[in-house]
C-alpha cells in the first residue's frame, strides 16, 4: 500500500513538471550532464534518451554530457576489499566542484544508490551518510544555477547478486528520494519502482528472467526501461508502449544509423570527459584529449544532421 501511494504521488508530480515546461526542456537547457556510478558510465540509458530526443526533435540541438564513474558513491562509503583491495569506492564529492567547472551545466540527472549501501543490510548510519551525500550535491549543483534531476537507482536483484536484505536497502533509498519530491521540492524521477514491478511480474511467470546476471548492472532492456521513465517523466507519453530504443528511432528513415552514430560519440565523449575532468580512479580508459574528442564529435553531428535530412 505504501508503495502504491508514493506511485500516485511520483505519478501526479510527473504530470505537474512536464506541464510546467516548453517540451522536451525548459528554453534555457542545452548542456545536460549526467551523474553517476558504473551503470551511468556504461551509459545504454543515456544514449537512448539522446536517440530519442534526437530522432523525435530534429530540429532541437542538446549536448548530452555522461561523466558517469564505475565504483562511485555520494556517501564516501566504501566496503573492506572493494576491488579486491586494490582501490577504495570514488567520492563524487571529490571531483563534483571539478565537473561541475569544466561542464557547466545547464541540467544535471543524478544516479546514485546502488553502492551507497556498500551491499550490506540496512543500516541507519549508512542511511545517514547516504542523505548527506544526495543533499550536498544537490546543493553544490542549485548554486551553479543548473537544474538537478535526481534519479532512483536501478533494481537490485538479490537473486543474481546475493547479498541478501539488500534491495530492502534500496527500497529505503528509493522511498526516501521519493519523499524529497515533497518535502524539499527536489524534482524525482524514479526508475527503481517501476524496474522491480517488471522484474517481479516477468519472473512470476519466467524464473529464469532477470536485468542483470550479477544482480547489479543491467542489461540493454534494463537499460530501456530506465530511459523510459526518465522520458515519461520529462512529459514524453509517446514513449509508453514503445519496447525498445530500435522501435523508438523508426520515427526517422535512418534511425539505425543515427543511433548507432550517437553510442559512437558518447563512448568517445564519456571517457576523455572523465580524463579531463581527472577522477581519481584507477583501472580506467584514457580517454582522448577534450578538445580532440570535441573535433569528431562535431564530424559526427554533421553526419547526424545529413541523416535527419534525408528524411
Amino acid at each position: 500500500m505504501r508503495q502504491k501511494i508514493i506511485r500516485l504521488f511520483l505519478l501526479l508530480n510527473t504530470i505537474i513538471f512536464a506541464s510546467a515546461n516548453s517540451k522536451p526542456f525548459p528554453r534555457k537547457v542545452h548542456r545536460i550532464l549526467f551523474l553517476g556510478n558504473s551503470i551511468t558510465y556504461a551509459g545504454q540509458y543515456i544514449t537512448d534518451i539522446e536517440a530519442w530526443f534526437v530522432t523525435h526533435y530534429p530540429k532541437k540541438h542538446y549536448e548530452f554530457i555522461n561523466i558517469g564513474l564505475p565504483s562511485e558513491t555520494v556517501s564516501g562509503l566504501t566496503e573492506e576489499g572493494h576491488a579486491g583491495g586494490r582501490f577504495p569506492r570514488p567520492d563524487l564529492h571529490e571531483r563534483l566542484a571539478r565537473v561541475l567547472a569544466a561542464v557547466k551545466p545547464d541540467l544535471v540527472f543524478a544516479s546514485y544508490g546502488m553502492n551507497d549501501g556498500i551491499y550490506l543490510p540496512f543500516d541507519e548510519q549508512r542511511f545517514e551518510k547516504f542523505k548527506a551525500g544526495i543533499t550536498g550535491l544537490h546543493n553544490e549543483i542549485v548554486k551553479t544555477g543548473a537544474i538537478i534531476l535526481h534519479l532512483t537507482p536501478p533494481v537490485f536483484d538479490e537473486k543474481k547478486g546475493g547479498h541478501k536484505g539488500y534491495s530492502q536497502v534500496l527500497d529505503r533509498y528509493s522511498e526516501w528520494l521519493i519523499s524529497q519530491r515533497n518535502t524539499a521540492k527536489w524534482k524525482v524521477a524514479d526508475v527503481y519502482f517501476p524496474m522491480k514491478n517488471f522484474l517481479e511480474e516477468h519472473r512470476a511467470t519466467d524464473s529464469s528472467f532477470a536485468f542483470a546476471s550479477d544482480g547489479v548492472h543491467p542489461d540493454a532492456l534494463g537499460h530501456w526501461i530506465m530511459a523510459k521513465q526518465i522520458l515519461l517523466y520529462l512529459g514524453e507519453k509517446n514513449v509508453a508502449n514503445i519496447e525498445s530504443i530500435e522501435e523508438a528511432v523508426t520515427v526517422q528513415q535512418n534511425g539505425k544509423e543515427i543511433l548507432q552514430l550517437i553510442v559512437q560519440r558518447q563512448q568517445m565523449m564519456k571517457d576523455a570527459w572523465l580524463t579531463a575532468t581527472k577522477h581519481t580512479r584507477p583501472e580506467m580508459n584514457v580517454g582522448l584529449p577534450l578538445e580532440e574528442a570535441i573535433e569528431k564529435a562535431a564530424a559526427m553531428e554533421k553526419e547526424i544532421k545529413a541523416l535527419l535530412h534525408q528524411n
